[in-house]
């Protein structure tokens, strides 16, 4: 649960307890005594109180804690009371709580509920309609890593692994005799502390040596390090202490980045000494988790600061030499979500990050971002067994791309966090073409009925952006993309019609089977848009007409502005009108009504400065296309005929 040590930290202001009621629990709370309050407010449950207020805090308790099980208890609980009077962002931390224990589909489920429901112009609400995988999909994610816990984990939090050398260094709250009488109380553990360890030759064991420094060891936190390219001057996280603990004027103790240079003393022992916070701290907000570009020129951290997107955001900045650093700038909202984007980890073309904004299976996930053309792509989640619906984080690997360390609070582990020894599966890197190719294919759907769509284009392209091939939908909405894909590869396919907004979707093809499936889904430009019999068509509701009339009464008049608003804001569309009347009365005198009834609807839609030219057609059509069997004889109810009384409105061009 180092995740709330380290960053989570910074979450602790968002929310704020001012009721007497709970005050002691409330002060737990506030210090980020997370356990302590946990009980103080679950105590004041079990006498009896299940008030939205005190059910509200007893699932912060344990989010902010990262105990997504205790949290699910209770938010399940206000949800099941209270729907319709929590705040929006409580059915948000439900549906977080839910992936953490593994309930993908109820995720699911209550994410869409709480797009519904909270301000349409929160970020998270579009951060997760923009995801181009579904949840289904990255579950199926070909295994790219096998895991292995390392000896060196504790009952404790073991995490932030950084490369030395042949060495590991990282961060650990091993209890001692020591730390034993200073523990914090977040989650009742030690204070954090550097360590090394030793990396075999087969980079998949480490073992324990020594502490990393006394010198940049304190009695309070230090994790997670960085070291410049030639191993001369460390970058490291600690709580902003000087000798002092600082804190801001809301009692809270930040984070800070720190840099240390090493020095070699006359028995030739090296020791890091010239501590110095980088300038761009702040007493008001945190930093830390950093990361060094291979040619030394940039360092990648997170951070709270001004200009962030979420809780946590991933910023660079460019090293200029004698502490000096360029201004911090926010990596933007392809890498950045409302979230939180923690633990970077930087390679030659490559940003490795944690993040729980992104689509993942819960908790924190890793995610990989390809730097190509002088820009991050969007980050793709590396999938299974790497993430887990716990937390997972802190991924590194070596230059080969084969071998790394990842940690990771999963069930199985020996504690809090564990570090776990990572290797790559053999192929899954770069496969030979020759050993694995395969098809690509999939169905194209409404995606708010459900209904398959025909005649939609489907073109593939590769991890470089260049189209591959294209194919077109069936009658039954089937695809297949005739070309061989590589195995364990990305791509990207994308898929558009007329009349629906273009869709695109990232996909990894699997290693197991000889196809991979890819569903599609696409949208009408508009709710009002629908498809049918391959044409597309404006529904609105019934346009009424008076006995044996042919005006346009108030009711309909609703309902006509209905396409006014939508043609106004689709200036290329064009439509025809028709009209039907059922099957009583005179054949010839219903063809002469139905005409003059598509001719004033049309005039309606030109006085509400609809250009006439945009309406090809006005035809009535009498009861020549009844949709029922009520012919002329035919003994029908109203309803049936009703059926029959309609107005339609093609859609010819867009």
């Amino acid at each position: 649960m180092i995740k709330n040590i380290t960053l989570l930290i910074l979450l602790s202001s968002a929310t704020i307890f001012a009721q007497k009621k709970y005050k002691k629990a409330d002060k737990f709370f506030d210090q980020m005594r997370y356990v302590d309050a946990a009980k103080a407010y679950e105590s004041a449950i079990d006498r009896g109180d299940n008030s939205i207020t005190l059910l509200q805090k007893a699932g912060d308790a344990h989010y902010f804690n990262t105990d997504m099980a205790q949290a699910n208890k209770w938010y399940d609980l206000l949800i099941s009371e209270y729907e319709k009077q929590v705040d929006p962002e409580y059915i948000f931390r439900f549906a977080h709580s839910l992936e953490g224990i593994g309930e993908h589909k109820a995720a699911n489920k209550w994410m869409k509920a709480f797009a519904k429901a909270s301000d349409k112009k929160d970020q998270r609400i579009s951060d997760y309609a923009q995801n181009k995988q579904t949840l289904e999909e990255v579950l199926a994610i070909p295994a790219q890593f096998e895991l292995n816990n390392l000896d060196i984990n504790t009952e404790y939090s073991d995490f932030g692994p950084t490369y030395y050398g042949n060495k590991l260094i990282y961060s650990s709250a091993i209890d001692t005799s020591y730390f034993i009488k200073t523990r914090y109380q977040w989650n009742e553990q030690p204070f954090l502390n550097f360590y090394v360890g030793k990396i075999n030759a087969a980079g998949n064991k480490v073992t324990r040596e020594k502490e990393f420094s006394k010198v940049l060891n304190t009695k309070y936190h230090e994790a997670t390090i960085a070291f410049a390219e030639d191993g001369k001057r460390i970058y490291f996280t600690r709580n902003n202490y000087d000798g002092d603990l600082h804190r801001d004027s809301e009692g809270i103790n930040h984070l800070k980045l720190y840099t240390a240079e090493i020095t070699i003393d006359d028995d030739g022992k090296k020791e890091w000494k010239n501590v110095q916070e980088l300038p761009f701290n702040s007493n008001n907000y945190s930093t830390g988790h950093p990361t060094i570009s291979k040619d030394g020129k940039k360092l990648y951290f997170v951070s709270d600061m001004p200009g962030s997107i979420g809780f946590t955001d991933i910023f660079v900045v460019d090293i200029l030499g004698d502490n000096t650093y360029s201004t911090p700038q926010n990596l933007g909202p392809k890498i950045n979500t409302s979230g939180r984007e923690m633990f970077p980890f930087i390679t030659e073309d490559k940003l490795y990050l944690a993040s729980d904004g992104h689509l993942g299976i819960g908790g924190l996930d890793v995610f990989e971002s390809n730097f190509s053309n002088g820009a991050f792509e969007d980050p793709q989640n590396l999938g299974k067994p790497l993430n887990s619906e716990l937390d997972d984080f802190g991924f590194i690997i070596d230059g080969e791309g084969t071998l790394g360390f990842v940690c990771s609070n999963r069930e199985g582990g020996k504690g809090d966090d564990d570090i776990y020894a990572i290797q790559r599966i053999a192929n899954s890197l770069n496969p030979s073409p020759n050993a694995c190719t395969q098809l690509a294919k999939g169905y194209v759907t409404n995606a708010r009925t459900g209904e398959r769509i025909s005649n939609a284009t489907v073109a593939i392209y590769d991890s470089k952006g260049n189209k591959i091939t294209e194919t077109i939908s069936k009658e039954n909405g089937d695809y297949e993309l005739n070309y061989d894909l590589l195995c364990n590869e990305r791509y990207e396919v994308k898929v558009e019609k007329t009349g629906y907004s273009p869709n695109n979707k990232i996909f990894v093809t699997s290693a197991i089977t000889s196809e991979t499936i890819v569903p599609l889904s696409l949208e009408t430009i508009d709710e009002l848009v629908v498809e049918e019999g391959g044409l597309l068509k404006i529904k609105i509701g019934i346009i009424f007409f008076d006995l044996d009339k042919d005006y346009i009464r108030p009711d309909a008049a609703i309902e006509l502005n209905k396409i006014v608003t939508l043609m106004s804001q689709n200036p290329k569309m064009q439509i025809r009108i028709e009209s039907h009347t059922d099957s009583r009365s005179d054949d010839a005198y219903n063809m002469d009504l139905s005409q003059r009834r598509a001719n004033s609807t049309k005039d309606y839609l030109v006085r509400q400065s609809i250009a006439s030219d945009r309406i090809l057609k006005a035809t009535g059509f009498g009861e020549t296309k009844l949709l029922n069997e009520c012919i002329n004889g035919i003994s029908c109810d109203e309803v049936q005929h009703q059926l029959n009384r309609r107005s339609e409105f093609i859609i010819e061009k867009l």
